[in-house]
């Protein structure tokens, strides 16, 4: 990896840091994103987990008397048994598959509500959520458009939200980083960033959710869901375009 390269992805922890402390997931999809541009997809895989880890974590933690713990611990549970089986399954998605899978993810922030009859806080719906969307977070990189699914119809308050979500993400990006991250154990070479990018980049990421947090704090409800579901197609809406670059060259 090259100093620009490296610049890239400790200047992108903090920006995608930021993002997901004001929007719980919009961050995340930025950041995988940017990294498979200038990574291997399993590389990219295990730092988006590392990364993603430290900032969803810290954020639990800044609004932990938020969090649902019911919610998070049979997510929990789900997230093992998802990633037991892609880890089994030894799938690793190509690049142009990955920008596909990252582009279409946001299109299920467009579901009608009416059509979704999902509610995180019930725990078999817990369960599903973390089955699901561990699942396509090993496959896709990303999965905080359906992981939202799971919460429109919640009557939680957008801190209690971003809370809760980041706490289940906290096993989500585990799961990434142990069944990507075998190889690393292994001994294989996955083009993985030096040391001091992530040394660099896991401050700089503590401190974008503090900052992210700030912002959220000024947000309505209202406006929250309402720029999230615009941000993460428009973002969708760039992977589609990058996907079908790589396909046709």
């Amino acid at each position: 990896m090259n100093l620009i390269a490296a610049a890239f992805v400790v200047c992108m922890a903090f920006v995608t840091a930021t993002l997901s402390g004001v929007f719980g997931m919009a961050g995340g999809l930025v950041l995988m994103g940017a990294l498979a541009l200038v990574l291997p997809v399993q590389g990219a895989f295990v730092t988006h987990g590392i990364l993603q880890l430290v900032a969803n974590g810290w954020r639990s933690i800044l609004h932990r008397k938020y969090v649902r713990w019911d919610i998070v611990g049979w997510y929990a549970l789900a997230s093992l048994v998802a990633g037991l089986v892609v880890a089994f399954l030894s799938f690793t998605p190509s690049k142009p598959l990955l920008f596909l899978l990252l582009g279409l993810v946001p299109g299920l922030t467009w579901l009608p509500q009416k059509w979704i009859n999902l509610d995180a806080s019930r725990p078999p719906q817990a369960f599903l959520s973390g089955l699901s969307v561990t699942g396509l977070n090993l496959t896709a990189g990303v999965a905080g458009p359906l992981l939202d699914i799971f919460f429109v119809r919640t009557e939680l308050t957008r801190h209690a939200i971003v809370a809760t979500k980041a706490a289940t993400q906290v096993f989500a990006h585990l799961a990434k980083i142990l069944v990507y991250g075998a190889p690393l154990v292994a001994g294989s070479r996955v083009g993985m960033p030096p040391a001091w990018v992530f040394i660099l980049a896991i401050p700089l990421s503590m401190a974008g959710t503090a900052v992210g947090g700030l912002i959220l704090n000024r947000m309505s409800d209202v406006n929250f869901k309402r720029w999230t579901r615009w941000i993460v197609t428009g973002v969708g809406a760039t992977y589609l375009v990058q996907a079908a670059q790589l396909m046709l060259g």
